[in-house]
């Protein structure tokens, strides 16, 4: 437990951006898993509609600097590539 209140701010604080951040993450999580369904069913339009959500929340979440810039131009790629690939 913290002693000093500027303390127990601070770890208020980080703990609040902690659940916030994880909020974000978690929805990454659940369009990725979207755009892998989409890319199972082989369905192009709907994989590729998943791609352009998937790709602005990236983007939202590096900006926010929740992801690092490379994490997210390296999740981009990856996903760009897996869309390509489905002909």
């Amino acid at each position: 437990m913290p002693q000093l209140e500027s303390s127990a701010k601070r770890l208020k604080q980080s703990k609040k951006r902690a659940t916030h951040n994880k909020t974000i993450k978690d929805g990454l999580d659940y369009l990725f898993h979207q755009f892998k369904k989409a890319l199972e069913d082989k369905d192009k339009s709907k994989a590729k509609e998943w791609s352009l959500k998937l790709t602005k929340a990236i983007d939202k979440a590096a900006q926010k600097k929740i992801l690092k810039k490379n994490t997210a131009a390296r999740k981009k790629s990856k996903t760009m590539k897996k869309l390509n690939s489905l002909k």
